[in-house]
């Protein structure tokens, strides 16, 4: 058997933090020993650097199938792997919609070969249509536990009821929950706009989406959670209503949970003034005080989890006029970065959000997440907080190159990532 040793770096996991050498077994792909004075087989000096559970991504868009040419799985799983993600839960509006065993079978046979974890989520309505609910008991037992309409709310009240009273019937072996995620938004409200409706939009003369659009459809699955006592996950929160009202249902004991991304607690509205389309996003930046109000979400525990959205669109497509381009930008690389330079919380509060957190929520934390301890499988993360790096989309492992922080000069980078037991990331830089 051969080893690797990651030497002289400082822990930091749910259990603490502490110094120490972590042995990986790199024939089984566990973690052998934890501990001072350790030596192995390949030895990797972190002395400097912070070894931390995977990071978990609860919301990527892998593309694949139907728009291989914006990203694919294995593409994808490489950027995850390059911003320290072990684990990643796929969005189903690809073509075809991952609304079916066959298309759900395709995707987890594109990701045998991933960098990472890809766990496919799957569509709450066929065809993400609203109208006819999938067959969630069939995709269950396919690996699937988190259904979600991601890109288009569940408009009809009464469907997204029957969806929670479905998914709370069913059971699986390893007591993981199923989870429903809500792409938070009545179209009514948001039809024609292309950012957030206020000031920016009107001087602008683009078409808004007011922040109501989002809350009253968190308000109403907050009221279905309570009617049927199943979990909901709000996915990408924007507004200060949406977390002050997320926030009261917790304190109220309802099983919902929350996540926001790097974008809605870092850029605003007025980033749109040069009509930039990497800027447009689904849901749009909000107001400052939005951003605060996410900021304290996470803070205080409101907001569970950090997710990127990662949404890759080719060149062109990016390059039309803002009210014509699609929405979304990548997130993957940049997301620890961005979190550690935005967010006002120690270092473990933020691997908290990107780690652990997570994985409970996407039903992965068996395998990840876990802390850094002898026996458990070695999905873990080396980063370097002192590193100093400056953002380039062509230089990103991901098919496009649709990032907002272009040029931005950001401190923290991951040095290397390992994904059960194989060393898929050394010195920033995929090793396939």
């Amino acid at each position: 058997m051969t080893t690797t040793l990651f030497h002289g770096g400082r822990i930091i996991d749910q259990r603490g933090e502490r110094s120490g050498d972590v042995l990986v077994d790199d024939d089984t792909g566990t973690i052998r020993e934890v501990g001072p004075g350790l030596t192995g087989d390949r030895t990797f000096d972190v002395t400097g650097c912070v070894v931390a559970p995977g990071f978990v991504d609860l919301h990527v868009h892998l593309r694949q199938p139907g728009n291989e040419a914006a990203e694919t799985v294995l593409t994808g799983s490489r950027a995850a792997a390059r911003g320290g993600f072990t684990a990643v839960v796929a969005m189903p509006n690809t073509d075809p919609c991952m609304d079916s065993a066959a298309v759900i079978r395709e995707v987890l046979g594109l990701a045998s070969n991933a960098l990472c974890l890809v766990k496919p989520s799957a569509a709450i309505s066929v065809g993400r249509q609203g109208v006819a609910l999938t067959p969630m008991g069939e995709l269950v037992t396919l690996g699937v536990r988190m259904f979600t309409d991601d890109g288009s709310g569940v408009q009809d009240a009464h469907l997204m009821r029957r969806a929670l009273e479905y998914a709370g019937s069913l059971h699986v072996d390893d007591d993981v929950p199923i989870v429903l995620s809500q792409h938070c938004e009545v179209s009514a409200l948001t039809e024609g706009g292309v950012m957030h409706e206020g000031a920016w939009s009107t001087k602008l003369g683009l078409g808004g989406q007011p922040a109501e659009a989002e809350e009253l459809m968190v308000m109403r699955d907050i009221a279905l959670s309570r009617l049927t006592g199943v979990r909901v996950h709000f996915q990408h929160l924007s507004t200060a209503g949406s977390v002050a009202m997320v926030r009261a249902a917790k304190a109220g004991g309802l099983p919902v949970t929350a996540e926001a991304t790097p974008h809605h607690f870092s850029l605003t509205d007025a980033c749109c003034a040069g009509y930039d389309a990497n800027f447009k996003v689904h849901p749009p930046l909000r107001t400052a005080a939005d951003v605060a109000a996410v900021k304290v979400g996470l803070a205080d525990g409101t907001i569970d989890a950090i997710a990127t959205d990662h949404a890759p669109h080719t060149p062109d497509t990016k390059e039309r006029p803002f009210d014509q381009a699609p929405p979304g930008m990548l997130g993957l690389e940049t997301a620890f970065a961005v979190a550690f330079a935005e967010l006002d919380l120690p270092l473990a509060d933020i691997i908290a959000l990107l780690s652990w957190r997570p994985a409970a929520i996407a039903g992965v934390g068996d395998r990840h997440g876990r802390p850094i301890e002898p026996g458990v499988p070695a999905n873990f993360v080396v980063i370097d907080p002192e590193h100093e790096w400056t953002v380039s989309g062509a230089a990103m492992a991901s098919r496009s190159r649709n990032t907002a922080f272009e040029g931005r000069q950001l401190k923290g980078r991951v040095r290397h990532t390992v994904y059960e037991g194989e060393l898929v990331v050394i010195d920033g830089e995929v090793t396939r």
